[in-house]
């Protein structure tokens, strides 16, 4: 199942854009403009579709003409823009398309549907099933959330062969009706509204970071959560405290904040946009991080190690690396790896960190005095580059924090500037997985960056 987040704000976005708060101001300077809270799946259902969705589904890239299931959540403005509807019918679609909603929801689209428009207002409620013609199949949820604009809000389940979805917004904590249903899910992600941040005043049904953490731990002693749910907060307003700020708070509940226009594919491991997998010599990161693009068509794998003549072991290591990659798949030596992320244009593999640092400080001649700015100049830049690939891409590295300290200062030296790198890509990197005996375990993203 593919999720596009194609937006995570409030129905005030975030910045809001008549506020100058710290949270604001930090979120414009920043570039970090969340529109209005939907998700297109699978690029065949919607979930909500407020005034600014439309638009948003061109900015990342996608069109919502194979939508054929639009899943309401309730009515509130910035979940419900139904001249959508009247948008498709100018654009003559012909296919079926099914919307599914509350009452409030369904009251209103039937003003904005042709007398020959080929679509199904539906009404649904907390109990229903619905299989779609997508091959998804839809459980609908009763949500903490009703007011006098939006009435009655609802929560849905999907579902699509063995990958299986929350999305859980508008709601304050969940009913427990809800919490019954859907104990032992084990749901692939979560997609659970944190709207208000720190302040607990608010006195609505949503979630603020305490509540946010309550949710999360009864989520998890459900079962409706595991330890590989991809836990992601939307529906975030500027109430909440800047990046880092807000990362550290979300990472005690084993969450992350969702990105506008953030490409999640799931199924086995969770991992979107960009994963970093650690691990020490022959604890399985490798062949971990190569799992997680098994199922791309095209892959380009960026191979830093280099030749080394002579070395009869390191020639073996190679082709065996290479024997066990598909045969589909397109591989670039290179050390220049920023130039490579910054114009991929299918999934990227980088195998791995600590060969291309080592290249960089042999090309900078570290070894024998040369400018250490030189590689962290390198360092900025890949960092950078990652943070600007527009593609999936996963990197290798080995973690170095565990083992004995090094008994040469070229051995500590190394040692360090792999440390920060990996904490910096770390850092800017949606999943953060650590290798140990061939097991993932799924680290926090915390966004700290030393």
């Amino acid at each position: 199942m593919e999720v596009v987040l194609l937006g995570t704000g409030s129905a005030d976005g975030w910045p809001n854009p008549f506020c100058d708060c710290r949270s604001c101001r930090w979120a414009s300077a920043a570039g970090e403009i969340r529109a209005q809270t939907a998700a297109l799946v699978d690029d065949t259902v919607l979930i909500d579709c407020g005034p600014e969705v439309p638009r948003a589904a061109v900015r990342c890239g996608r069109t919502l003409a194979g939508v054929r299931h639009i899943l309401f959540t309730h009515a509130d403005f910035d979940h419900l823009g139904p001249a959508a509807l009247l948008m498709r019918h100018w654009a003559g679609r012909s296919e079926p398309l099914q919307v599914l909603g509350p009452p409030a929801v369904v009251t209103q689209c039937r003003d904005w549907v042709g007398p020959d428009d080929p679509i199904e207002v539906r009404e649904v409620a907390p109990g229903d099933v619905v299989a779609l013609s997508t091959g998804h199949t839809v459980r609908v949820l009763a949500a903490a959330h009703t007011d006098a604009l939006g009435g009655a809000a609802v929560l849905y389940d999907v579902s699509r062969c063995d990958t299986r979805i929350l999305w859980a917004t508008d709601t304050g904590p969940l009913p427990a009706a809800t919490h019954s249903a859907i104990a032992g899910a084990g749901f692939d992600a979560v997609f659970l509204e944190q709207t208000f941040g720190t302040y607990t005043g608010h006195g609505t049904a949503h979630h603020d970071l305490p509540a946010f953490r309550r949710t999360v731990t009864q989520l998890r002693e459900s079962g409706a959560v595991h330890q590989h749910t991809d836990i992601v907060a939307v529906h975030l307003s500027h109430h909440n405290p800047p990046g880092v700020e807000l990362a550290q708070a979300l990472a005690v509940s084993g969450a992350r904040a969702g990105r506008d226009g953030e490409v999640i594919r799931i199924g086995g491991v969770p991992w979107s946009s960009r994963s970093v997998v650690l691990g020490g010599v022959r604890s399985g990161k490798s062949a971990y991080a190569e799992s997680l693009l098994t199922d791309e068509p095209r892959v380009t794998y960026l191979a830093t190690g280099g030749a080394r003549p002579g070395d009869r072991e390191w020639v073996e290591r190679i082709q065996r690396h290479r024997a066990r990659r598909p045969k589909h798949w397109h591989t670039i030596e290179t050390v220049d790896v920023a130039v490579e992320l910054r114009t991929a244009d299918a999934p990227v593999l980088l195998d791995c960190l600590g060969t291309w640092l080592t290249a960089r400080m042999d090309r900078h001649e570290i070894w024998d005095g040369g400018p250490l700015d030189a590689v962290h100049a390198d360092i900025d830049e890949l960092v950078a580059a990652w943070q600007q690939c527009g593609v999936p891409a996963v990197a290798v590295s080995n973690e170095v924090g565990s083992g004995v300290v090094p008994d040469t200062a070229s051995g500590r030296l190394f040692r360090d500037l792999l440390g920060v790198l990996n904490m910096r890509i770390a850092a800017v990197s949606d999943h953060t997985v650590l290798m140990v005996a061939g097991v993932p375990v799924q680290l926090p993203q915390t966004g700290v960056s030393p």
